[in-house]
């Protein structure tokens, strides 16, 4: 739950919102050109921001739109309901929704109590975060690179629900904090919570919920590797998504410009790195752990990947974490 300092800065009604709930109607060129469905970071954001936050406008039903910024919905408290891609999504108390620049979507008429907060971000601020996430494909990693590249049939929106995920919850308040109360270096502050955030999502993959279509095949693929990498198989895979192995081959390749061995081998890899640095697990325990049954081809394989050996690697991080 959202602290109570932080809710009380967000609940009281703007002008807009008093006009609205005495049946005014939304002002659309407040948000886009005349005749556009586009609403525009310019007319949002403050000039040379990166990344700005503004309170959701309750009362009224905003109609089908899309941003030329990406959008990330995090609800304080009640619900909002938007219409992604034809798609009904509710939002509650505590949950996140990440929305690309290609996503069209409607938002239903919002009560006073149900307040939400908009992170507007432009594609620029993640070229820094990405380096934070990582080589490992993700649901989130990959969302974030179709934005970048600015793809049409890229992922539109990733809903998570981790009202219950304490760091995401906290990671989410320091955001708040810093916008409505101010710190020193609030922009650099602001870039690095929301690398740690993304990280944090990306261990709950199980807490995604994916939109539906061919667009989302990439993405159940990497949860399938998410929740799988030790004991999964393509065919099991395969048979789960009723695709035909050969075409999911290919579209894999399309899509992400590698394989289902190469994805796989890059989560199993990550995982037996992050063993390493804070286990005392040893390098055979570790190899069988992530999926390896051949201890022999593990380390011939971390080594060409990794560019050193796993004793070696632990070596150097040993100080990453403290081993217990």
């Amino acid at each position: 739950m959202i602290r109570n300092e932080i809710l009380a800065k967000l609940s009281p009604l703007s002008s807009e919102e008093e006009a609205l709930r005495d049946s005014k109607d939304l002002d659309r060129s407040l948000y886009m050109e005349k005749g556009s469905c586009v609403i525009e970071s310019r007319r949002m954001m403050a000039s040379g921001k990166m990344l700005e936050l503004r309170t959701h406008t309750r009362f009224a039903d905003f109609p089908l739109h899309s941003h030329d910024y990406i959008e990330v919905v995090y609800v304080c408290s009640g619900s909002v309901t938007h219409v992604v891609e034809g798609e009904t999504v509710v939002l509650s108390e505590g949950e996140l929704l990440f929305l690309s620049l290609a996503a069209r979507h409607e938002i239903l008429r919002a009560g006073e109590k149900d307040v939400a907060v908009n992170f507007m971000i432009l594609p620029r601020f993640f070229t820094e975060v990405l380096s934070m996430l990582g080589e490992e494909e993700t649901p989130l990693k990959r969302f974030i690179i179709d934005a970048l590249s600015r793809k049409e049939e890229g992922i539109h929106y990733l809903h998570f629900r981790v009202s219950d995920v304490l760091p995401v919850q906290n990671l989410v308040e320091n955001l708040l904090y810093a916008y409505l109360f101010g710190m020193p270096n609030k922009r650099k502050v602001n870039q690095v919570t929301m690398g740690l955030l993304l990280l944090q999502l990306m261990n709950h993959s199980d807490r995604l919920r994916l939109e539906q279509g061919e667009q989302a095949v990439v993405l159940r693929v990497l949860r399938y590797i998410e929740e799988h990498y030790a004991d999964g198989s393509f065919g099991e895979l395969c048979a789960l998504l009723h695709c035909d192995v050969s075409a999911l081959s290919r579209y894999l390749k399309q899509m992400t410009g590698k394989t289902y061995t190469d994805l796989l081998q890059e989560k199993r890899l990550s995982q037996a790195q992050f063993l390493l640095r804070s286990t005392q697990m040893n390098v055979d325990q570790i190899a069988a752990a992530v999926g390896y049954e051949n201890a022999s081809y593990f380390h011939r394989l971390f080594t060409r990947r990794i560019g050193m050996r796993p004793k070696a690697y632990r070596d150097e991080n040993k100080d990453s974490f403290f081993i217990k």
